[in-house]
């Protein structure tokens, strides 16, 4: 193998439901949308990540646009075999090699995850170019890329909430102590946002649409300290078919996406309950810690911990905490075997 070594490449894959990020070399060098336009006709696939997102939800009839990934797994297995080889091919690095090199990756996976969906990633993987595949579990992952030391016979409580799934882990020495995985998660708030414009404000809009008034005005409590603006949202009327305008406040999104967050609520209380009570008194030490693209949600934290009534903590750069992980992992294969 030695000889081949330096033909080895070693790139850690986060497959996002929502975001697909790879890092090479210790560098984030993807960071793009997992979407995939395809041509009706031909069965071709003619864009992927952001060039796709621009298209979706403004196709005509012979293109559509699909996400190949559903609640954290793969839905579509030939779009997303081809999204993943796209995706290694827009690398930097690897663009101005001679000979395609061999790959070495490591991929996270959410832990609420089947035997015949893992096998789907790997699968995936291999036929992408790979020739070891690892995985390793999303809040795992997430633990390391927060920077919390995950041997120690400590408990430590992650909650990552991605675009499909949300998972909450109490992590110890090294393995995963108790853990609920559930399907609410970005994805859901945005279907959210759409179905509350549609019956309070007679307004049809997009997904894209619903996206943008979550990052902008999306709120997990209606009482924020430093509220956002209001929010111009155009969209179709329901009611006479024409273009209208409306405005929102974050206290209606607030209100839109109460629910969800009361079954994330649910499912948090679920794994403290399942929680050994000496990592639980290690958890009241420590609290717990969130990451992904939905803990960036104003006021969530602060949900959260009235709930619990523990301190919360959102990792920096909540969005690539995961993917950070996975890189670290990688990196220290034989220190990090054991989670591969």
């Amino acid at each position: 193998m030695g000889l081949f070594n330096f033909m080895t490449e070693d790139i850690a894959i986060d497959l996002g439901t929502a975001n697909t990020l790879i890092i090479h070399n210790d560098k984030v060098v993807v960071d793009a949308p997992s979407i995939v336009a395809i041509d009706r006709n031909t069965n071709k696939v003619i864009a992927v990540g952001k060039e796709a997102r621009s298209m979706h939800g403004k196709t005509h009839e012979n293109i559509k646009t699909i996400r190949p990934l559903k609640d954290g797994v793969i839905a579509d297995f030939n779009a997303s075999e081809y999204m993943i080889r796209e995706m290694i091919k827009s690398i930097p690095t690897l663009k101005n090699k001679l000979f395609a090199p061999s790959l070495r990756m490591v991929i996270c996976i959410p832990s609420g995850i089947t035997e015949v969906e893992k096998r789907a990633v790997k699968d995936s993987a291999q036929h992408a170019g790979a020739k070891e595949v690892k995985m390793i579990l999303e809040p795992m992952a997430a633990a390391i890329g927060i920077g919390i030391d995950v041997q120690e016979p400590k408990g430590n409580m992650i909650i990552d909430i991605g675009g499909g799934t949300t998972e909450i882990a109490v992590i110890a020495l090294g393995g995963i102590v108790a853990d609920k995985s559930i399907k609410v998660a970005g994805d859901v708030f945005t279907n959210d946002i759409s179905y509350y414009m549609r019956t309070q404000h007679n307004l049809y809009i997009g997904e894209r649409t619903a996206e943008r008034i979550k990052i902008v005005v999306g709120a997990a409590t209606d009482e924020l300290e430093n509220p956002p603006d209001d929010f111009a949202v155009q969209g179709r009327d329901l009611l006479t078919g024409k273009p209208k305008q409306i405005v929102v406040t974050y206290k209606e999104i607030a209100k839109a996406l109460d629910k969800s967050i009361l079954r994330i609520e649910d499912a948090i209380m679920e794994a403290l309950s399942m929680t050994p009570p000496e990592l639980a008194a290690d958890i009241y030490n420590t609290g717990i810690y969130m990451a992904g693209g939905g803990s960036m949600l104003r006021g969530l934290d602060k949900r959260i911990s009235q709930k619990t009534e523990l301190p919360v903590y959102i990792a920096e750069d909540p969005l690539r905490a995961v993917v950070r992980g996975t890189g670290i992992a990688l990196k220290n294969m034989d220190k990090f075997n054991f989670l591969l």
